[in-house]
């Protein structure tokens, strides 16, 4: 089982209009509603891949009610398995507005639920009982209201006791902490590499991350694919074509095709071709934690993974 962590859960609204204009009323011509937060999303592409999941995190209020009937509709269909803890606070809505003429996506998120220390407590209780039934613990995305900033970090730490691997996808101050406890991988992009930092040179700034404390690195450059630096060596991963669409949740699908790869042993340039390819095929799909299957089998006969140099 892999145990996918989400502190901010969200409920995924996209909107998809004929043109997004400034300064306008628009008439929506889709709406689709889908449980979100990177590490659902994450979770829902490894559902999908046929790998049992197990989520957890925070969920609150009639968004969070929604957001577990999805869930439950979500299971029926793969091997995921809802272990949220319950919060007085709402869960958080994201809203994706998807312009059909140009295909561009804009985003807005809401901050999340107050989280009570006693509802963090709670939490701690429940993920430290579950890690030690996981193949590997993903842990994703941003931290609601009133949970500490060194979360992550506490998360990690707990994994590494349990030895079980455990893969970090955050930004800002949770992801430098998180780092300093060693988590096994972590999987930033470019911007959340420079904040860490303060380089603006991928490889340089890879190095100094795995400096602070992780063990291996995994990048995103956008259109450019995957830069991976680990012990057993350094590789690019890119696929075949730059690919239009809505990019919401490619990330994700990177660190579940990592993830796969990681719990059946899988050398790091399969891994790697499996997440760029998912990434892409994700591209090609309406909605974050979906992918376009067809997409990715193609995509994954033709990913480019090269040696970039020496292990790490």
């Amino acid at each position: 089982m892999i145990l996918t962590v989400t502190l901010n859960t969200a409920l995924d609204l996209t909107y998809r209009v004929p043109s997004l204009r400034p300064h306008s009323s628009h008439r929506i011509t889709e709406v689709i509603e889908r449980p979100g937060g990177k590490g659902l999303n994450v979770a829902r592409v490894l559902a999908a891949l046929g790998h049992p999941v197990t989520v957890t995190g925070f969920a609150g209020g009639g968004t969070g009610r929604a957001l577990r009937t999805a869930l439950a509709e979500l299971d029926e269909a793969g091997p995921l398995t809802d272990a949220l803890v319950p919060v007085a606070g709402a869960t958080r809505r994201t809203i994706a507005v998807v312009d059909a003429a140009t295909g561009d996506t804009t985003q807005l998120n809401e901050p999340g639920p107050l989280v009570s220390p006693a509802e963090w407590n709670t939490f701690l209780e429940h993920y430290d009982a579950l890690v030690p039934t996981a193949s590997a613990v993903a842990l994703c995305g941003s931290l609601p209201p009133g949970v500490p900033v060194g979360a992550y970090a506490r998360l990690v730490r707990a994994a590494r006791a349990a030895s079980v691997p455990v893969l970090l996808d955050t930004s800002g101050e949770p992801l430098r902490r998180g780092v300093a406890a060693r988590p096994d991988l972590v999987k930033p992009n470019a911007d959340e590499l420079a904040e860490l930092t303060g380089s603006h040179e991928p490889a340089q700034a890879i190095r100094e991350t795995r400096r602070r404390g992780a063990h291996a690195v995994v990048a995103s450059l956008g259109p450019e694919g995957l830069l991976a630096v680990t012990p057993e060596g350094r590789w690019r991963a890119a696929p075949p074509a730059r690919v239009s669409g809505n990019p919401t949740g490619a990330g994700d699908s990177a660190v579940a095709g990592l993830l796969s790869g990681l719990v059946s042993d899988e050398p790091w340039p399969v891994r790697l071709a499996r997440a760029v390819a998912l990434s892409a095929a994700t591209v090609r799909a309406p909605v974050a934690g979906e992918f376009d299957a067809r997409a990715y089998a193609e995509y994954l006969e033709q990913a480019e993974v090269t040696p970039d140099g020496p292990a790490g």
